[in-house]
């Protein structure tokens, strides 16, 4: 992964239905509500230790669902060819089809 801190929350995006109904609990809470480790551990009864390794675990399958899957990969790579594709129609004419074609590109980046 190039830049892991902006990876996570894709991966999550992508293969966070994998994970066990603990392991989204917590992601929710840390990531998405922003509790901390301790606050975690509390709300549970565990130690904040176990909380970290709970979502080191998660991450770790995360990432090894996307090495064998690619799902994210493919999807960067599909925005980047339309970014592309956009970039040449704006170099074209305007027309009636050059309209159609941009708003499905856009509806396509979405």
């Amino acid at each position: 992964m190039k830049n892991k801190l902006s990876e996570i929350p894709l991966l999550y995006d992508f293969y966070g239905q994998l994970l066990t109904p603990k392991q989204r609990e917590y992601w929710e809470l840390y990531y998405h509500h922003d509790l901390s480790l301790g606050e975690i551990g509390e709300e549970f009864g565990i130690s904040r230790q176990a909380v970290y390794d709970i979502l080191k675990r998660g991450e770790k399958l995360l990432e090894e669902y996307e090495t064998k899957l690619g799902l994210v990969a493919r999807y960067k790579k599909e925005r980047e060819q339309l970014v592309l594709v956009l970039g040449q129609l704006e170099k074209m004419p305007t027309t009636k089809e050059k309209e159609i074609i941009t708003k499905i590109v856009q509806d396509l980046m979405i």
